[in-house]
């Protein structure tokens, strides 16, 4: 793997963390272009390292009062939104690891994360805030966020979604969206340490590593603080353009046996 595709699956997975189009899917088909398709466990890792230092640094003020009051409402909201995603990717992993090696379904999911994306966009008039957000909004939140461990379906376009199917106001659902992916991020890094402890690591040189982990957390911060901004004002509705009209292509070039 060569420093300058390492730098662009590094943009891809900062950038696509965060906007609501699938990080995973975007890396499995950049991957694809590469021909890097059975490679890339140790940088997919460092990228996700990347990606949660990003969410980490933006959030700085809100991780450092959660370890100050670690019983606060926010934890509680965090923990139970987590769950949803703990129980199925602990239950289903096998099933999931066989469908994202394969590929086969990517582009369905682009298409079902787009469906949603527009379906939550006509939900722009939401007054929620953090403040009144429940553990029970917060369970509904994390029950869209399992789902996304289909590997092109969006967690952060779900979760927006779900936040605004339950009335949160634009600003909060993206504020929440994040928060919850830092635990989702690091489970996910904590699989993946296990895979690597246990299997063979590639031989990628560390200049690549550390270019592709440098993208990902520089594209990944500026990718939340866009994405913030956009939704104060902005309607979902051209991600949900973009990723149905990537995912009818792949279907279309599947079935041909182009891609």
């Amino acid at each position: 793997m060569s420093s300058i595709e390492a730098f662009i699956l590094g943009i891809i997975q900062g950038l696509t963390e965060f906007l609501p189009i699938s990080s995973t899917g975007h890396l499995y088909i950049g991957r694809h272009l590469f021909g890097l398709d059975e490679a890339g466990l140790l940088l997919d890792t460092l990228m996700h390292i990347g990606t949660l230092l990003a969410v980490f640094v933006f959030y700085q003020n809100e991780w450092k009062q959660l370890l100050k009051k670690p019983f606060s409402k926010l934890t509680l909201l965090l923990v139970v939104g987590t769950l949803p995603a703990v129980v199925v990717g602990l239950l289903f992993k096998d099933f999931f690891d066989a469908i994202s090696v394969s590929g086969k379904t990517i582009g369905w999911e682009f298409i079902f994360t787009g469906i949603i994306l527009f379906i939550a966009d006509k939900k722009r008039k939401g007054t929620k805030t953090m403040e009144e957000l429940t553990w029970k909004d917060a369970l509904f939140i994390g029950s869209f966020q399992a789902l996304a461990i289909f590997p092109a379906v969006s967690r952060s376009g779900l979760t927006i979604a779900a936040a605004l199917f339950k009335g949160m106001e634009r600003k909060s659902a993206a504020y929440f969206s994040f928060l919850l992916s830092t635990p989702a991020i690091l489970g996910g890094i904590i699989l993946q340490g296990k895979d690597l402890i246990g299997g063979k690591v590639e031989q990628i040189s560390f200049f690549p590593l550390f270019i592709g982990t440098l993208a990902s957390a520089l594209f990944g911060y500026l990718a939340i603080n866009w994405m913030i901004n956009l939704l104060k004002k902005q309607s979902l509705n051209v991600f949900g353009y973009y990723v149905i009209i990537l995912g009818v292509s792949i279907v279309i070039l599947q079935y041909l046996h182009v891609f």
